[in-house]
């Protein structure tokens, strides 16, 4: 049996141009490989998709949920999967390395010491100040982890798409992307 819906499809061929640097423009910032492939449409929904997802999840934690943190006590592993935003999620790293090129409170790590208020207060657990920090934000401090990593998640799709091209495509001779429109019987 075969498929007749692909017998009015045009062959579509897209450039890709160079897919490396499309796949590393992309990583830099969401959409921007598309659009360097001129791909404008899908370029800026990504754009606006990913980093409004991300920037909504980063507002939802109280601008505290993307930071890079290695340290005993506090290992970011969601930091691992935010990253692959790009640019916006990158300035965690310099803060981790304590570079100094952000303002001390811009996607800095909690401290974990303890602050005592009181000498009494010494017998009991005192909360840290990332603790301090979920309790301040309660489940939107976990949301916005969330909506961020999955926002580095989604771009790691864009950046294969930027690299490899649309799914079902062929590569032509000339190094162009075909759609491939062959019938098959089944």
């Amino acid at each position: 049996m075969t498929d007749s819906s692909n017998d009015n499809l045009p062959n579509q061929e897209i450039d890709l141009k160079d897919p490396r640097l499309a796949a590393f423009l992309a990583l830099l910032w969401p959409g921007l490989g598309h659009i360097y492939q001129h791909r404008y449409t899908k370029g800026l929904l990504f754009m606006v998709c990913i980093l409004g997802l991300f920037a909504f999840g980063w507002n939802l934690g109280g601008q505290r949920v993307v930071y890079a943190s290695w340290r005993d006590g506090d290992r970011r592993w969601h930091y691992f999967c935010q990253v692959w935003v790009g640019l916006p999620a990158w300035p965690a790293m310099l803060q981790a390395l304590d570079k100094g090129l952000f303002s001390k409170e811009f996607m800095r790590q909690p401290s974990l010491t303890q602050s005592f208020t009181a000498k009494h207060d010494r017998e009991h657990d005192q909360p840290t100040e990332l603790d301090l920090w979920q309790l301040r934000h309660h489940s939107r401090y976990e949301m916005g982890t969330i909506f961020t990593m999955v926002a580095g998640l989604l771009n790691l799709l864009v950046i294969f798409d930027a690299a490899a091209g649309p799914v079902g495509s062929t590569r032509s001779d000339n190094g162009n992307l075909q759609r491939s429109l062959s019938d098959t019987s089944g």
